[in-house]
């Protein structure tokens, strides 16, 4: 096995100016036009640098903070990053708050290359449970969600429409790192409704008007898609419309509505309890 060497002084470019132009641009990353401009996101904290190392996403840049100076991981991360031809920069805690946006920094930051799925790529099978989002606007949920996904072990998310950004800090800081393991993919709905007439899975969408409790489908022994709506309006007709089943949550007290990311979670345990129920426990 190739030892992981510590980077050389060379190696390792020290800042301490806000006005630095490579400091411009990771911070210039907190908005979308510039992440897409750069295909570039960030994302904070030592532990999910190095999930997503492992996980074979591309590193353009590691940043951490003089405090990381001589701690044998950070090294060890800073020599992977320059390994794969990334750039590696010793800042001052001012930068680095200035990055994140945060009084209390992570220590480490890293910035990463994005990476989405082809919804063409994805072809549901066996017990298969993917979740697909239309325009989702907080995120807050989209991360909640994609956490969920990753902690009940469904295949990953589709989003449809104008919705909010996964590669936003905020999203990827509530995914608490499932990010860097669950695929997301993009599309349009017209998109989505010629991929759902090509696929095998059933697709299930959760509607105030649906017609049955959302624990009546049969999710195992088939491929499903969970079809979730926006927070404000709900999933339009052209979605619904093309459900193979209309499912409904009960509601017991006076709120009108539940949390996306709630619901989305509730349907998700239900569904990948049902298809594990044999011989295994979620």
């Amino acid at each position: 096995m190739t030892e992981t060497r510590t980077p050389r002084v060379g190696q390792v470019k020290e800042i301490t100016s806000l006005s630095n132009p490579i400091v411009k641009d990771i911070k210039a990353l907190a908005l979308k036009k510039y992440r897409d401009e750069q295909n570039a996101f960030m994302a904070e904290g030592l532990k999910l640098v190095i999930d997503a190392l492992d996980s074979g996403w591309t590193i353009k840049t590691l940043i951490y903070s003089k405090a990381g100076r001589g701690n044998a991981a950070v090294e060890k991360v800073a020599a992977r990053t320059v390994a794969s031809g990334g750039l590696v920069l010793e800042v001052s805690e001012k930068v680095l708050g200035a990055i994140t946006r945060r009084d209390n920094p992570q220590m480490v930051v890293g910035v990463f290359e994005q990476k989405l799925m082809k919804l063409s790529d994805i072809a549901p099978k066996g017990d298969d449970v993917w979740v697909a989002l239309d325009r989702v606007r907080d995120p807050g949920n989209l991360g909640t969600i994609i956490r969920t996904v990753d902690a009940v072990g469904a295949k990953g998310v589709i989003l449809l429409g104008e919705t909010t950004d996964p590669f936003s800090l905020e999203t990827v800081r509530a995914t608490m790192g499932s990010v860097f393991s669950v695929p997301v993919a993009r599309a349009t709905p017209d998109v989505f409704l010629q991929w759902k007439t090509k696929t095998k899975a059933a697709l299930i969408g959760t509607h105030l008007k649906g017609s049955v409790d959302y624990r009546t489908p049969s999710y195992a022994g088939r491929p499903v898609v969970l079809l979730m709506g926006n927070e404000q309006q709900g999933l339009p007709e052209n979605l619904s419309s093309a459900c193979d089943e209309l499912v409904r949550i009960p509601q017991a007290g006076r709120a009108d509505s539940l949390n996306l990311s709630v619901a989305t979670g509730i349907m998700l345990y239900e569904a990948r309890r049902a298809a594990l129920a044999i011989g295994e426990r979620l």
